[in-house]
């Protein structure tokens, strides 16, 4: 009895312990089941972030692909434009620019059609001066739509592009464009030079893979901004070919009527030179016997004369000395402007030419109580000239400082050496030469309109004659003067060799 009370009794524990073993599997399997599950969220959450990353590089690879065959569009159409842009700058003719556009260039462009106008002003229309992909019958019909005018106005009045794609909100424009050009996608830009015609250039496409985007609008923008430049140059270039032209046509006929001028100018100056030397030679002879008669008579030889007499012999010796003097003058002008003069020219020493030069003026001097100076350094002491002709330089050139020179003033002379030559500086302390009489003083028989001029006779032959001594040795001859404040005659003569 006790033994089957124990058998129950452990029967019963073994149950219960079987139970709780039971039930402890059971607890356990559904921890890890819960365990499991969550893994198996977490995968799936890691998987569908894969997802979503997978799909994002996939849309991101294809924006990049995208992208990239724009940038690759954008480029070869950028090549493509330099490549016209160079053919189209070659030419300087404006018939030949839009000759200059290859249409391998446009399809480059994802273009096959393309048509360039300018507005005529006689014709008052749009002329057609470039046509890709059109036959001779489509140019014919486009240059004579009806809505031609209108759309190349509105072009040139907004100057700037339109293109299938800027115009989805004007189907009324985008229809007319599509319908006279007969393409579905185009880009349309001004061509607008500063002078001239202006028009407007046309590129289009049927393709529907090739998409207008901005791209497209600013490559024929640019395109169109070339053609314009083109244009202006090549009307530039015509204008200042046609100046240029009109100029030497100009340049060619005044050289021929300043030459005609010259060629008559050198004969009125040889007959003047020859009509001076012949007259001035018949005037030697009846001046040499006035001369004669008045001082045979003056000596007394046909007998005593009347001092009343005597006076007026005088005057006529002394008029007949001034009438010999001028004509000697006007003798050896004309000679030198006929080259009829020979320069006998030698090795001179200037201070002693000066010295008897001084010698023969010494009491001209003395008497107008002028004072004369001379600073002539031996690096220029030695000249090559004439030694008369020289003489008469300075002669002159004394006589006219004396007679402008007051009392107590000075006369001076300075040299110096200066490219091959001796330059020498007359200067006198006199009155002065007007500004507007500088250049006019060395004309033959011109004479300064002042006081002492009116008060001395003179013939305005001196500075004619010492310009022409001076230009026969190479020289250069000018003056500097200001009045009241004295002159300086400067002139040149070639030093010795």
């Amino acid at each position: 009895m006790l033994n089957n009370e124990i058998f129950i009794h452990l029967s019963f524990a073994g149950g219960l312990i079987f139970i709780v073993w039971v039930t402890a599997m059971i607890i356990v399997r559904m921890e890890r089941s819960k365990q499991l599950q969550a893994t198996i969220d977490k995968l799936k959450k890691t998987l569908d972030e894969m997802d979503e990353q997978a799909k994002l590089i996939v849309r991101t690879d294809m924006e990049l692909n995208k992208t990239q065959e724009e940038l690759d569009k954008k480029m070869t159409g950028l090549y493509a434009l330099q490549r016209l842009s160079s053919a189209i700058s070659t030419t300087l003719e404006e018939e030949q620019i839009f000759k200059m556009i290859d249409p391998n260039y446009l399809e480059e462009l994802n273009f096959e059609k393309s048509c360039a106008l300018l507005w005529n002003e006689r014709l008052k229309a749009f002329q057609i001066q470039l046509s890709v992909g059109y036959s001779e019958e489509a140019t014919g019909k486009i240059k004579s739509a009806p809505g031609l005018g209108e759309i190349g106005e509105t072009l040139l009045k907004g100057e700037h592009t339109f293109s299938s794609a800027s115009l989805q909100h004007n189907d009324g424009l985008k229809n007319k464009i599509q319908s006279i050009f007969k393409t579905s996608f185009f880009v349309l830009s001004p061509i607008m030079p500063k002078e001239g015609s202006r028009g407007f250039i046309f590129v289009g496409t049927d393709n529907p893979e090739a998409l207008i985007n901005e791209g497209d609008e600013e490559l024929i923008t640019i395109l169109a901004n070339q053609l314009g430049q083109a244009l202006e140059n090549a009307r530039l270039f015509e204008k200042t070919w046609r100046a240029q032209h009109d100029l030497e046509k100009k340049v060619e006929e005044r050289t021929k009527e300043l030459t005609s001028a010259l060629n008559e100018v050198k004969m009125i100056s040889k007959r003047k030179t020859d009509f001076i030397s012949a007259v001035s030679h018949e005037l030697r002879t009846p001046l040499t016997s006035v001369k004669g008669y008045a001082a045979i008579l003056l000596s007394g030889k046909l007998g005593d004369i009347p001092s009343e007499i005597r006076e007026r012999l005088e005057k006529i010796n002394r008029h007949s000395d001034e009438l010999v003097h001028m004509v000697n003058d006007l003798l050896d002008i004309a000679r030198i402007e006929a080259n009829r003069m020979t320069m006998n020219k030698e090795n001179l020493d200037l201070k002693a030419a000066l010295d008897g030069i001084m010698d023969l003026l010494s009491g001209q001097f003395k008497e107008k109580q002028i004072n004369f100076n001379a600073e002539i350094p031996q690096d220029a002491n030695k000249i090559f000239a004439d030694r008369s002709q020289i003489s008469r330089v300075f002669i002159n050139l004394f006589g006219n400082a004396l007679k402008f020179t007051p009392a107590q003033g000075t006369i001076s002379v300075r040299a110096h050496k200066t490219d091959g030559f001796v330059q020498i500086d007359v200067s006198d302390t006199g009155c002065g030469i007007p500004e507007e009489a500088r250049e006019a003083i060395f004309e033959e028989f011109y004479r300064v309109d002042n006081s002492i001029n009116q008060e001395v006779k003179g013939t305005g032959l001196g500075l004619s004659l010492v310009k022409h001594i001076v230009e026969a040795h190479n020289g250069k001859i000018w003056v500097k003067s200001k009045v009241g404040s004295g002159s300086t005659f400067s002139f040149t003569i070639p030093q010795t060799g």
